[in-house]
């Protein structure tokens, strides 16, 4: 029941008509739910993201704590970001992620089709190790898998 009822919020925040918005970029901008980019000079200034007074967000919001101990790729997302940036910061990346489904399926009438979760997994650790490569490869080193006793 509260999830139709947060869908019904949404949708009446928001409305069906997503040619407001060319991407879904914009549209999670719009929410509040982007860093932001202050800079001056070259200067960063700020990265905070902007205040919005936008009940939308507000819920998308809720919705991202309540999957947050779900087993879902949503879930692990927020628990990814959570160890990395902190529960709050984690709040705001993980309702940017439902934001963009919503912006998808309103914009090309399409339905929700989910993300497997060791799809989601291995997503995850192949984008950790290009990373570290990176990293690596920065201040002159080169990571070399271990073979593995059999």
């Amino acid at each position: 029941m509260a999830s139709r009822r947060c869908v019904l919020m949404l949708i009446a925040e928001i409305g069906v008509d997503m040619s407001r918005w060319p991407n879904a970029k914009a549209f999670c901008s719009w929410l509040g739910l982007c860093p932001g980019s202050k800079i001056s000079g070259g200067r960063v200034l700020s990265r905070r993201t902007r205040k919005v007074v936008n009940r939308a967000a507000v819920v998308l919001r809720m919705a991202a704590l309540g999957v947050s101990r779900s087993d879902s790729w949503v879930g692990r997302f927020y628990q990814r970001k959570k160890a990395h940036l902190g529960a709050p910061k984690a709040n705001t990346a993980t309702a940017r992620k439902p934001a963009c489904v919503v912006y998808h399926m309103l914009k090309y009438r399409d339905e929700y089709r989910p993300l497997d979760l060791t799809a989601y997994e291995l997503q995850a650790k192949a984008h950790w190790l290009h990373r570290l490569r990176r990293e690596a490869k920065e201040i002159g080193m080169q990571l070399v898998e271990l073979q593995k006793a059999a």
